[in-house]
Parts: structure tokens; C-alpha cells; sequence
């Protein structure tokens, strides 16, 4: 089997513009609130609700699409994330932006449920981490782009311009896969139940609890992180840009300090990032102001955060080797019942008692999380079955 690179490439591009996508909002929550009429809470909810609809749809898309061959429901999904864009840019009230958000979390829920899968058929087993890396890289390049990017870009021609630049992006991304995507014929017959069984495991069940407090103590942060710096930092809207580049550079370079760490130990990576990360999410609650040194530790934040998902992604292959896809839908939905939980919880508390509180909250989540892998997470290897 020669490895397909274009298409790992494509899936890649599918991964950049699908969490561009899902994450711009955090850069552009207070114009938008501002023109929807809506308070900074309310227009957070949008990542909620594509959060929500992303959990669902990682629960059912596998057995959904059983007789469907992988690339029509790839390319399907692909343009899920033009449409969801498209809705977005011209939403006049905020149900409207809404359901475009809802699409894009069924874009979105469908395309990570799949990707882990699709990626051990494009190469073969040796090249596996490799392909995979390609495949983080596009978080890491979205991070880079959806904040700074979106910040700056919404402040010059507006929040409406950067998701039609990012339905733009959708379709660039839909040219490359049907350029690229090889026939993938659906194997098995994956259902419900075997989710549930993969779930029933132990090491599995721990694990999803200790993803669900770490990405719901970062997704508290990150959707508020820009109401944090103007309010408490005091930052205008080119400094926050600056931060927020800063932020994405640390998070692709979190990427490569993540497998550097899971090579000399597992348990040690997956509990120092969200020690690291509480810890941070503290301190910048009860001293921030500094505009370095809030600079500085949001940076780092994103150094710790960049490594989280790879060392989850690594820690399923290892531990799940026999149910990849099934163990891989797990994942994307504890993620997005945490990215929900976060952004919702955030909301609630950011109006109720301000964005300071949203930090601590994230902090004692996170610390939490630490405690828990050390404590309980199986990170030996499973055996491969035949």
C-alpha cells in the first residue's frame, strides 16, 4: 500500500477550516453581540450549540453512514462547513446564526469521528504518526488563524467579511478532497452498541472523564479570553490580536513539545498539561492586568493546550487499538459535551459575577483534571488483537 499524502494533506485542510470555523467566535464575540443585540453570554453560545451538535453527531454518524462510502461522507461534510459560514455571514438575529452553527457542529462531529479512522486506511501502520501529525497540524494552523486572524481582519472589515472568508476557505478545502480523497468503501457494521461496550471498559470510562474536565476547564477560558483582556488586561484590539497570534504559535509548537513528552512518558504529558494550564487559569484570575505578563501566560497556555490532543489521540490509539472508530466517536463527543459545558457554564458565570470567575472556575476544573490522571488513567498499552 502506497501512502495517499495528497489526501492526509486534504484531510488535514478539512481539519484547518472545520476548527477555524468553530472557534472564530471566541475572537469576534463582542462585535458580534454588539450588532445581534446580545449579551457577550448570549453570542457565546454559539460555540455551545455547535459543541452540542457536534457530541450527537459523533454518537450516530458512524452507524448512520454504514453503507456509505467514506469519501461521499467527507465531501458531504465539506460542504456542511460552506453552508454553515455562508449562514453565519448573513445572519440577521441570533437563532438564524445559530442553525448555521448547528451545521458546522454536524460538519464538525462527523469530520473528527471519522478522521482518526480514515487516516490508519490512507498509510500504512508505520507512517500512522506521521499522517496523524499532518492531520494536528491543522488545529494548531487554525488556532493560529481563527483568533489573531479573526480579530484583526473583524475589526478592519467586520465579523460578517471573516466567515465569508471562511466559507471561502471551506470551498478550497472541498476542490483539494475531491482532487485527492480516494474511494474509502464503509468496513463493519458499527452500531450504538458498540460504543457502549467500548465505554464499559474501565481505562476507557476514566479516561473520558478526566478529557471531559480538562477540555471543559480550556473551552471555559478560551470562549472569554478576549472579554478577560479587554476588561481586565485592557488590552485594544491590536494587542489582543498580537496575544492571541502569540497564543496560536505556542499552541503549534505545544504540538511537537507533546510528542517529544509522550515518548519519555504518557502519564507525565497527560497530567502536566492541565496542571500547568489550572495553574495558569489561577493566577491570571487573581493577578492579571499586566498586559506581559497576561501576554506571557496566555502563550504558555497555549504551549500546554497544543500538546493535550495529541497526547489523547496517542493515548486512544494505544488503549482502544481494536475499536479505533468506535473509541475515536468517544472521544469527539466527551470533547464536545466538554466544549458545551465549558462555553455554557463560562457564559452563565461571566454574566453573573464577571470573566475573573470564569477563571477560576477554569483552574480549580483543570487542577481537578491533573489529579485525576495521575490517580487513575490506565496509560499502559492494550494488546493488538489480530
Amino acid at each position: 500500500m502506497a501512502p495517499a499524502w495528497g489526501a492526509v494533506i486534504s484531510m488535514g485542510l478539512g481539519v484547518f477550516g472545520l476548527v477555524g470555523a468553530e472557534f472564530l467566535p471566541a475572537s469576534l464575540l463582542t462585535p458580534i453581540a454588539a450588532e445581534l443585540g446580545v449579551t457577550e453570554g448570549m453570542a457565546g453560545q454559539a460555540v455551545t450549540a455547535t459543541a452540542a451538535v457536534a457530541l450527537v453527531t459523533s454518537l450516530f454518524i458512524t452507524a448512520a453512514t454504514r453503507h456509505i462510502d467514506r469519501r461521499l461522507v467527507l465531501l458531504g461534510l465539506s460542504v456542511l462547513l460552506i453552508l454553515s459560514n455562508l449562514l453565519v455571514a448573513i445572519a440577521p438575529n441570533l437563532p438564524l446564526l445559530l442553525t448555521g452553527r448547528i451545521l458546522l457542529g454536524v460538519a464538525l462531529g462527523g469530520f473528527w469521528t471519522l478522521s482518526a479512522a480514515t487516516m490508519m486506511r490512507l498509510v500504512p501502520e508505520r507512517h500512522v504518526p506521521k499522517a496523524l501529525s499532518i492531520l494536528f497540524s491543522g488545529v494548531s494552523a487554525a488556532t493560529i488563524f481563527a483568533a489573531p486572524v479573526g480579530s484583526y481582519l473583524g475589526a478592519i472589515a467586520g465579523w460578517r467579511t471573516v466567515f465569508l472568508a471562511a466559507a471561502g476557505l471551506g470551498a478550497l478545502v472541498l476542490v483539494v478532497q475531491l482532487a485527492t480523497l480516494p474511494s474509502l468503501p464503509p468496513r463493519g457494521l458499527s452500531r450504538l452498541r458498540t460504543m457502549v461496550e467500548v465505554l464499559s471498559r474501565r481505562a476507557v470510562g476514566l479516561a473520558m472523564a478526566a478529557i471531559l474536565l480538562v477540555f471543559t476547564g480550556h473551552f471555559a477560558f478560551f470562549t472569554y479570553i478576549r472579554p478577560f483582556l479587554e476588561t481586565v488586561t485592557g488590552a485594544g484590539v491590536t494587542a489582543i490580536s498580537g496575544i492571541l497570534l502569540g497564543f496560536g504559535i505556542a499552541n503549534l509548537i505545544g504540538n511537537y513539545l507533546g510528542a517529544f513528552l509522550l515518548e519519555r512518558s504518557m502519564r507525565l504529558t497527560l497530567a502536566l498539561m492541565p496542571l500547568v494550564m489550572g495553574t495558569l487559569a489561577l493566577a491570571l484570575a487573581g493577578a492579571g492586568g499586566n498586559i506581559a505578563a497576561d501576554a506571557a501566560m496566555v502563550a504558555l497556555w497555549g504551549v500546554a493546550f497544543g500538546a493535550v490532543p495529541v497526547a489523547w489521540s496517542t493515548w486512544i490509539t494505544r488503549a482502544v487499538p481494536d475499536e479505533a472508530e468506535s473509541a475515536g466517536g468517544l472521544f469527539v463527543a466527551a470533547i464536545n459535551f466538554a466544549i458545551a459545558t465549558g462555553a455554557a457554564a463560562g457564559g452563565f458565570i461571566f454574566d453573573a459575577s464577571g470573566v475573573g470567575n470564569v477563571f477560576m472556575a477554569s483552574g480549580i476544573v483543570l487542577i481537578a483534571a491533573a489529579v485525576m490522571i495521575v490517580t487513575g488513567v490506565e496509560t499502559r498499552a492494550a494488546a493488538r488483537t489480530a
